[in-house]
């Protein structure tokens, strides 16, 4: 195991506690802590303004950061939405709690940690995107969107009745999650409440105010954004290319009056622009029909298309963002307004992280760092010192059991992960030095290869396998942006060597094995009607 490597700033605020404007059932000093658990949907770590990339502004999610923790090493062990949200709620890894791929079905039955709190006497409350089928188990009130959701005039799923909603999801959500804290919950209890928002998912539809906010500047792309992908075979058969797979109606709005644009998605993006109301249509027409018009005129093809349509699809996502901020500013607000903050756990992150144009891609799923990686901002004033890096390898098989520590219950055995409450608290003596990672679904969309690897503080080794048989290997310190597989390179012959046992080693760990891993292939194949 590793030592900790967590640094702190040596300032940090003295705690006060106000009286008498504080609600006499939340100010009971031996209550467990509240826990508000904020999951945005591929919203990349680079597209947050405390990570320092300088893409756009997220001054309420670097506030989670600045007044508690900011995780640089926050992993997830399976890049896709549903299996992510799993493994959230379960504390196992894919393999083990069922939900491997987006097509598979999720065992609601089985212990979660809003259970095990539920049950421990805590007020709980699933609002937003879940992406996992069947009635929410485990909390007192839920009201999610059904699958992934729409932008504009979303359907809504209160407690097991379905309705829709006139406005935009991400308001929408933070609204019901505003009202279930003022009005629904038991102020008596302890509370859990996961506030879960769509965005930033495909397909990147701004909300009104924010259309055009980064339309004064061209935003430059990665440095690999052409990348060839040389040494890395099963880069090159992914369809996530922003160039090759971006439909130009579908994700990049050209939608046309006249119909001269034809996309295979196209009448896809129609049934999603009709759901706005006529105020919505105007303002989303006044936006873009000039772009759209200016589009045709041009006529651009080869490279100059490819970084045309890099503009439009990091503009739009980086505007749905920008309404995820909004919303956090308004639930950390309510909880200060209302004396509820110096004992609520706030945590910020997404379900994995996202490409945005990193080896000129869009999309997530292969265990490369831009979707392996996803952001991590915890605040709790009680226990966290302001300014609190934490730089260790920590996954989202913690959530489960760091929540259960904080509030003062016994973790189950069957939960694969670890509590970081001692690490970013400073007080851990070890960490473990390596996370494991596996991907299930393909053949399917964005063909991206299955894959299972493992990564440590600078090497990464992946196994690309089923209709290949490939190794990649990569040192992370010399090769940040993974350009090189060196996995044949002798040079590098013992830490290959030292990789494949860690792989073995973490395999057996965590209960993973060929055996396993074939039994879930055959599933998914039958399941899609592949099977032989």
């Amino acid at each position: 195991m590793n030592k900790v490597t967590v640094v702190v700033n040596v300032c940090f605020l003295t705690l006060l506690f106000t009286s008498c404007q504080t609600k006499v059932n939340d100010r009971i000093t031996d209550q467990p802590p509240n826990i508000v658990f904020i999951m945005s949907d591929d919203h990349a770590y680079q597209a947050i303004s405390a990570y320092g990339y300088g893409l756009n502004n997220t001054p309420n999610i670097d506030r989670i950061g600045k007044e508690g923790a900011i995780f640089n090493r926050f992993f997830v062990t399976n890049s896709i939405c549903a299996p992510s949200r799993a493994v959230m709620l379960t504390g196992k890894h894919s393999h083990i709690n069922g939900k491997v791929d987006n097509i598979s079905p999720f065992n609601w039955n089985q212990d979660n940690f809003a259970k095990t709190l539920q049950g421990a006497g805590y007020e709980t409350a699933l609002i937003g995107k879940i992406h996992l089928d069947g009635r929410p188990q485990g909390f007192d009130y839920s009201n999610v969107l059904p699958g992934q959701g729409q932008y504009y005039s979303p359907d809504f799923i209160e407690n097991g009745v379905k309705k829709t909603i006139p406005g935009y999801v991400t308001q929408i959500t933070t609204d019901l999650a505003l009202n279930w804290l003022s009005e629904k919950r038991d102020s008596s209890k302890p509370f859990l409440m996961l506030y879960h928002q769509k965005a930033p998912h495909r397909t990147w539809m701004p909300e009104e105010k924010y259309l055009g906010l980064f339309d004064t500047i061209t935003i430059d792309p990665p440095a690999n954004f052409f990348d060839d992908y040389e040494s890395r075979e099963a880069a090159k058969t992914q369809e996530m290319s922003i160039f090759k797979d971006l439909d130009l109606v579908y994700d990049l709005k050209m939608l046309d009056v006249n119909g001269d644009i034809k996309t295979k998605y196209r009448n896809m993006f129609q049934k999603k622009y009709d759901r706005m109301n006529p105020e919505q249509k105007e303002a989303w027409d006044t936006y873009y029909n000039p772009i759209i018009e200016e589009f045709k005129s041009k006529e651009l093809e080869g490279e100059t298309l490819a970084l045309w349509k890099y503009n439009r699809y990091i503009k739009d996502y980086l505007s749905t963002v920008q309404s995820v901020d909004d919303g956090v500013g308004q639930i950390l607000d309510y909880l200060k307004e209302n004396d509820l903050e110096d004992n609520t756990i706030i945590v910020y992150t997404s379900d994995q992280g996202f490409y945005l144009g990193e080896h000129g891609w869009f999309d997530k799923r292969f265990m490369y760092e831009e979707s392996f990686r996803t952001p991590l901002l915890v605040k709790y004033p009680k226990e966290i010192k302001p300014g609190t890096v934490v730089n260790n390898l920590v996954q989202n098989i913690d959530f489960a059991p760091t929540f259960l520590d904080y509030a003062g219950l016994d973790i189950p055995k069957e939960i694969q992960g670890n509590s970081f409450r001692k690490l970013v608290n400073g007080e851990a003596d070890e960490w473990r030095d390596a996370v494991y990672y596996t991907y299930y679904e393909f053949p399917g969309e964005h063909k991206v290869k299955r894959h299972y690897g493992v990564r440590t503080e600078r090497y990464k080794l992946i196994h690309f396998y089923y209709d290949i048989d490939n190794w990649e290997l990569y040192d992370l310190q010399e090769d940040p942006s993974e350009m090189n597989n060196i996995y044949n390179d002798p040079q590098y012959g013992s830490i290959k060597k030292e990789m494949h046992e860690k792989l073995d080693e973490l395999r057996k760990k965590y209960r993973d094995s060929d055996e396993l891993t074939q039994q879930n292939l055959d599933r998914f194949l039958e399941a899609k009607g592949l099977k032989k």
